[in-house]
């Protein structure tokens, strides 16, 4: 009989998307099959310049906007994801900003984790050439083993 890794850390990358749900039950039954960690990231991407915004805005309005942000995230983490969970003791909520792929493998490395758990979103030609692939990016730069979900939608899939 051969025997499979056990994945002690599990990360589950999510956009909040349709496809990121599909993937969660993945990451979701990973973890609790090994008895693991499932830790839920969500990569606020960089928008260019967006250090404008804190310029021309007060600081009040500036931290009611950020609040706004955490409150919208803290919700469709509970709905999306921690209302499925019962044991929320090995669930870990994280929340980064960057470029998505670039903070994806950074948390992976400072936090020793086994396994990275993310979806596709399948697109192809032009929006892949110009919108690029986290999930490929990801692949291309991790260590360690991503177990990508395709896209429910598309070409020969029901």
């Amino acid at each position: 009989m051969i025997e499979y890794p056990k994945y002690k850390k599990v990360l589950f990358c999510t956009d909040f998307s349709e496809n990121s749900d599909c993937a969660f039950d993945y990451a979701f039954g990973v973890a609790k099959r090994d008895g693991g960690v499932l830790y839920i990231l969500h990569v606020i991407p960089s928008i260019p310049n967006q250090y404008y915004a804190a310029l021309y805005s007060n600081k009040e309005n500036f931290n009611k906007i950020k609040a706004a942000i955490q409150e919208d995230l803290a919700q469709k983490y509970n709905d999306q994801y921690l209302s499925q969970i019962k044991d929320k003791t090995k669930v870990k909520i994280v929340t980064k900003s960057g470029r998505e792929d670039e903070e994806i493998l950074k948390f992976a490395r400072k936090e020793n984790i086994d396994i990275i758990v993310m979806s596709t979103h399948g697109r192809t030609g032009i929006k892949h050439v110009f919108l690029g692939s986290v999930a490929e990016k990801t692949i291309r730069h991790s260590p360690i083993p991503v177990f990508v979900i395709p896209c429910k939608e598309g070409p020969g899939r029901a």
